[in-house]
């Protein structure tokens, strides 16, 4: 599914969207949000758009390039209709799909890692043993911001018993276990002997062997053997993607009120964002993220961290 996007210099941004999409909404699906965002459905695809202070923000999306290119002519011919006290001037990008997607541009990328509280000694030899170790599956390691991010939610909310699904090397287990209160452990679930055998060395040379019980199985039988009581503090979901509507939920149920559970790569490159991507592990996480907004049981925000990171905290 190609997209393309466009940014219309103009006063009345937020004028012109209302127009539109009461003046479109006679002939196709629209709708319009208390704070101004527009949505404009058509046959062959739609089109986001948002007022900023000094311009419309769009996004055309579209199943393939000429109905891409169908959407932009008839977004783009009605809303220069309404402007008849200024020239609009509408560029749309070149088009792009999600498989070219770039999620985190490369030199912001870069510079994030280095405005944190650095890696010590011990996670920067581990990512480099990764790397040694595991051939192209490397880049299932979390990066460093996110590592470090992953330590300070545990310690805001005082984690005392996480839980984390899907160990590989151990480096988002020595992050975790090093947020943890005093006493607190973590139970580190994966079914890899070989990777989680890189994890067991450096979690003794990090200090945190004692605070991480590593359990072998397959993640849904660990949690669903937990006690039924809410007593989980913190976790953190990054496994196979196709289960994660099952890891969320037993870990939801068994949350405490105010507890975090944290699921990476929401975003699967992009793909999630595009429905021509139907592969049994994108059908799964599109799901789960649409059902997360609904559930009443947690308040959640979804946050544009390297390849997506969605945080829900239990009611």
């Amino acid at each position: 599914m190609p997209y393309s996007t466009a940014s219309v210099a103009t006063e009345r941004p937020g004028r012109y969207i209302k127009q539109l999409v009461s003046h479109m909404g006679h002939k196709t699906t629209t709708e319009i949000s208390g704070d101004g965002r527009g949505v404009i459905t058509l046959k062959r695809g739609r089109c986001v758009l948002t007022p900023t202070g000094v311009a419309i923000e769009m996004i055309a999306t579209a199943g393939d390039a000429e109905s891409l290119e169908q959407v932009q002519e008839v977004v783009t011919r009605h809303l220069l209709r309404f402007a008849t006290q200024e020239e609009l001037a509408v560029k749309w990008s070149a088009p792009v799909g999600a498989e070219e997607m770039v999620i985190v541009d490369p030199l912001i990328g870069d510079y994030v890692t280095t405005q944190c509280t650095p890696a010590d000694e011990v996670l920067q030899e581990l990512t480099a043993k990764t790397r040694e170790t595991t051939g192209g599956s490397w880049t299932m390691q979390v990066s460093h911001d996110e590592g470090a991010f992953l330590t300070m939610l545990a310690r805001m909310v005082g984690a005392r018993q996480a839980v984390e699904v899907g160990v590989f090397t151990g480096y988002s287990s020595i992050c975790i276990a090093r947020g943890l209160a005093e006493g607190g452990r973590l139970l580190a679930c994966d079914v890899s002997e070989e990777w989680t055998s890189v994890a067991r060395s450096y979690w003794e040379r990090a200090g945190v062997a004692d605070r991480i019980d590593l359990k072998i199985a397959p993640a849904a039988e660990t949690l669903r053997a937990l006690p039924e009581e809410r007593s989980i503090d913190f976790a953190f979901i990054d496994a196979d993607k196709v289960s994660y509507p099952v890891y969320y939920e037993e870990i939801v149920r068994r949350l405490r009120p105010g507890g975090l559970v944290v699921l990476d790569n929401v975003f699967l490159g992009g793909r999630v964002v595009d429905p021509a991507y139907e592969e049994e592990h994108h059908v799964a996480v599109r799901a789960l993220n649409d059902a997360i907004v609904a559930d009443d049981r947690v308040e959640s925000v979804m946050l544009s961290v390297r390849d997506g990171v969605t945080i829900a905290r239990r009611l």
